[in-house]
């Protein structure tokens, strides 16, 4: 692999102080497509730089758009108006190539450990950045587990959420309305109309991941909880349904 000083020279990155990177493993978008998602991912490597590295091989055939190092740093592998190759088969409302839809950020973490305050704050800059260059709705930030459900759990259960969320960054329900639609909801069916409501959300499930969406809402929303599903988690998915459909535009 070329050195650092080497691999920094190229085209004006999109994101400011980050380095440029380049990737082999990108293309166009299909169909036209333009980025309407930012989806986040966590590396499960040894470090940022071996990430990077491998993400630059050919050898790999994957890439991301940006690599977020645990102290700040930043590499752009990818352009944004390109076709990176880091969701691999997964759906969103009725998009069914993630790829073409979405610009793809891998954050340096191992799954297990807390990410770090230089690279949330940059994270979220990054993000910022992303949504006002693309017009990007906060409710369109997800999860690599979002997209491809039983198959991927990054950015895992360490990651900051809510954080984003209090930013405008991401979603979230609020506290007061869980509780109140979980008091409506108690008396329900164990699963009554989670998975319509998941569908409506942006889930795309059949009719027997029920658990698998259940383990994405929780990465999301509840990374402490674990178990049977309750009156708490329908509460949120109908929440998420009701305030942050996928609209028939994105379908």
């Amino acid at each position: 692999m070329p050195d650092m000083d080497e691999r920094a020279a190229g085209p004006p990155c999109d994101a400011a102080d980050a380095l440029w990177c380049p990737s082999e493993n990108h293309g166009p978008r299909r169909c036209g497509a333009r980025p309407d998602i930012v989806l986040l991912h966590y590396t499960a490597m040894t470090d940022a730089v071996a990430a990077r590295d491998w993400l630059c091989t050919g050898e790999s055939q994957v890439s991301a758009h940006y690599v977020l190092a645990e102290d700040g740093r930043l590499w752009q592998l990818v352009r944004e108006e390109h076709r990176a190759w880091h969701a691999g088969a997964g759906a969103w409302g009725g998009i069914d190539d993630v790829n073409s839809a979405s610009i793809g950020i891998e954050i340096a973490n191992d799954g297990f450990s807390p990410f770090s305050e230089p690279q949330m704050a940059r994270l979220e800059r990054l993000i910022a950045e992303i949504m006002a260059r693309w017009s990007i709705p906060p409710e369109r930030v997800l999860g690599h587990s979002d997209v491809a459900l039983g198959r991927k759990i990054d950015p895992g259960r360490r990651f900051d959420w809510a954080r984003l969320a209090r930013r405008g960054l991401a979603i979230r329900p609020q506290p007061q309305a869980i509780e109140a639609q979980a008091r409506i909801m108690a008396d329900a069916q164990p699963a009554d109309g989670f998975l319509s409501d998941a569908a409506r959300f942006g889930y795309v499930a059949s009719a027997d991941q029920q658990d698998v969406v259940l383990e994405a809402l929780r990465h999301r929303f509840r990374p402490w909880a674990f178990g049977p599903m309750d009156a708490t988690d329908r509460a949120i998915m109908r929440i998420c349904a009701a305030s942050w459909p996928v609209s028939a535009a994105k379908r």
